[in-house]
């Protein structure tokens, strides 16, 4: 009798005489535990779970197929980027809260942008008036940039920016601000998000139709690649896509499939793929599940290192390594008790650390009611620190390695996202599987199934469906935007606007529009020099709304 063959024997034998017999007296809680994404647990789990040679499957940190983490120590050298996203009203206002969170111990600045940005409107616009600087900072002009970052080392901090319709733009900004400061693009360190994709499919924040904001999207991986090497210039994001109502599972296999629609696109305009591939990065949502979550994120980086060898035929390992930023559930966030999201963000930004991560926002616990006040901000940090520094899960690479059950489920999430990726595939590719409406179906129903579970009481939600506390009184200080920021704003766009050269700004807008009209042309030296003729971000915009038009939406069934 081999060993299987005698574990096989033993779990029987435990199951039918210890396991039954007790709980025939003493029943559990449910009759099924599922995790979030829907996936049965068994009771226990034993090696005749792990399926598969060590080598093939794990291996070692830092080496292929990277489960065990892209780097050989992982955070025994140093922890990961401590990177709290933060943003709001003015730009004054942002850089004081910035300098504030680099006091407190945060490592990476991260730059959370308002609408109008976001969507290329200048606070000017009759669409944008009520929204300036509301959920993010106002930054229409490379010179608002510059307050933002003030007494701010721009050669020595790495900087993240959530923005994707308007990424070059802002990019652009970023770079200008830098050049006026005499430092070099070259030495530039940080990461834009520059992931339409994931709007088409959930966040929604588009402005031009699906073909010319790929191009707008490869543009700027190309010209970083090229002429910003330490930047990421894009990050693609599984997280807005969890917080629309995908499971983990749903997660994975949509972002995985974004990122192989932009090296497919990218490799089509005849760069090897070694040239730009160590410059993607990720980004995904850290949860309260807490095994499931360190599962998902390791089947992520075995699949993405085995997608860009074996079908892309990268040969660089740096090529093949999934680095990604995670950020705690938004979503998993409630208006009720909410100190005790507390608990919950400190669990998801572990999770986040024993699977792998390499940089990590963790959510404020006021942030369902308001904007995180300059309070919870810095609790969010201390999250990070007494994880980093107190619980021992950074002193050892990938600890839950060898779990049975961790392996298990590592396992049972990258077969199911391998059957979705390969759905997608055979339709055509993402960008195919969007028009049809694939993804965003999927999502409302993930979305509607969790919804239901929490609503049945079967997922379990802490003071909303179990422990309710009706007549619970909350001390939650709301933070708010001062709102005479907006005539602040306006009054210095106005002032932006009337010390440019106009014939310079003129002409800058009218190469763009030609570069724009031109297919084979890379768009991001004409913005850049746009930006530098002091053109806002809307104007900008403005000129390739005319040349490409606005998406509109189709309604599917």
């Amino acid at each position: 009798m081999d060993v299987d063959e005698r574990i096989n024997e033993q779990v029987q034998q435990w199951e039918e005489k210890v396991y039954k017999a007790w709980v025939s007296k003493r029943p559990e809680r449910k009759q099924r535990f599922l995790t979030y994404s829907g996936i049965e647990s068994k009771a226990l789990y034993t090696p005749l779970d792990v399926k598969g040679r060590y080598d093939e499957k794990l291996g070692f940190p830092g080496q292929y197929p990277f489960t065990r983490g892209i780097y050989p120590n992982m955070y025994r050298g140093r922890i990961w980027t401590i990177r709290q996203y933060a943003g709001y009203g003015s730009a004054e206002d942002t850089n004081e809260r910035f300098k504030k969170l680099l006091a407190a111990g945060q490592t990476g600045l991260s730059i959370a942008f308002d609408l109008p940005t976001q969507l290329g409107l200048d606070p000017d616009h009759p669409l944008a008036y009520t929204e300036v600087g509301v959920v993010g900072v106002s930054m229409f002009h490379w010179k608002e940039m510059d307050i933002i970052m003030n007494s701010i080392p721009m050669e020595k901090v790495t900087t993240s920016m959530t923005i994707n319709a308007t990424a070059m733009e802002v990019l652009s900004s970023y770079v200008v601000t830098a050049l006026s400061r005499g430092v070099p693009m070259n030495v530039l360190d940080g990461t834009v998000q520059n992931d339409i994709l994931k709007e088409y499919i959930a966040r929604k924040n588009f402005i031009y139709p699906p073909e010319p904001s790929m191009r707008y999207t490869i543009d700027i991986i190309e010209y970083a690649a090229k002429n910003i090497p330490k930047w990421y210039s894009i990050s693609i994001s599984g997280y807005h896509i969890r917080e629309a109502g995908a499971d983990a599972v749903l997660e994975v296999a949509f972002t995985l499939a974004d990122g192989i629609e932009y090296v497919r696109k990218t490799m089509e305009r005849g760069i090897p793929v070694d040239e730009f591939a160590p410059k993607l990065s990720f980004f995904f949502a850290g949860y309260t599940n807490i095994f499931e979550e360190v599962a998902k994120f390791r089947a992520a980086r075995r699949m993405w290192a085995k997608i860009m060898r074996d079908w892309f035929g990268a040969k660089k390992p740096e090529s093949m390594m999934l680095r990604f930023h995670t950020q705690t559930g938004g979503a998993e966030l409630t208006a009720q008790q909410p100190e005790i999201n507390i608990i919950r963000t400190t669990l998801q930004a572990l999770a986040a650390v024993l699977g792998g991560t390499q940089s990590l926002h963790v959510n404020s616990y006021d942030e369902a009611l308001a904007l995180p006040s300059e309070k919870a901000a810095k609790i969010a940090v201390r999250v990070q620190q007494i994880i980093a520094y107190e619980s021992g899960a950074a002193d050892v690479v990938d600890p839950l390695g060898g779990s049975y059950y961790i392996e298990w489920l590592t396992d049972e999430i990258e077969d199911r996202a391998w059957k979705i990726i390969e759905r997608i595939e055979s339709m055509g590719g993402m960008m195919k599987a969007i028009e049809a409406g694939y993804p965003q179906a999927q999502i409302a129903e993930s979305s509607y199934r969790i919804q239901k579970r929490i609503e049945e009481g079967d997922l379990a939600k802490v003071g909303v469906n179990m422990f309710y506390e009706p007549d619970w009184i909350g001390t939650t200080e709301i933070f708010r935007v001062n709102p005479a920021v907006r005539e602040r704003v306006l009054q210095r766009l106005k002032k932006y606007r009337s010390e440019r050269d106009e014939m310079k700004w003129r002409d800058s807008l009218n190469a763009l529009r030609k570069a724009a009209e031109n297919e084979k042309e890379n768009l991001f030296p004409y913005v850049l020099e746009a930006v530098k003729a002091g053109a806002t971000v809307g104007e900008i915009s403005g000129v390739l709304r005319e040349v490409w038009g606005e998406y509109k939406e189709p309604i599917i069934f």
